[in-house]
């Protein structure tokens, strides 16, 4: 065994170095034996086997994004509930109270954003700048 802790992972190194060498290799030999001829069907954009229609810009209303960042809060939230059902037995009475006010944040955002009007996807804004 090697004195050198760093000599351990030499192995690893060459590994890396030659994975990413053949790897270029191969991407060169495809770019310099590869037959290209661009047709029209092989430069237009792939939409899932349908035909382009419109602006690939067309504009999205606000009410998307605000559901897709809600859904992306609640979502993380709700993750810590995991380890702290894994280590309830450790934390007894203390562990349950603190998820009991953490639940209840949670509980209180959802009720706001509910009364807000940010989940009714059916309802327009009422006035300008509303949620």
């Amino acid at each position: 065994m090697p004195d050198n802790y760093f000599a351990r992972y030499l192995p690893l190194l060459i590994h890396f170095l030659f994975a990413g060498a053949l790897a270029g290799v191969i991407v060169l030999l495809s770019w310099f034996v590869g037959y290209r001829r661009p047709t029209r069907a092989k430069l237009s954009p792939y939409e899932c086997g349908m035909i382009p229609v419109g602006d690939a810009r067309e504009r999205f209303s606000v009410k998307f994004y605000l559901v897709a960042m809600l859904f992306i809060l609640f979502d993380i939230e709700a993750v810590f509930l995991y380890p702290w059902a894994v280590i309830l037995r450790d934390l007894k009475i203390f562990g349950f109270l603190e998820m009991m006010v953490y639940i209840g944040i949670v509980l209180v955002g959802l009720f706001y954003i509910w009364k807000k009007g940010a989940l009714d996807w059916g309802k327009p804004a009422a006035r300008r700048g509303g949620i």
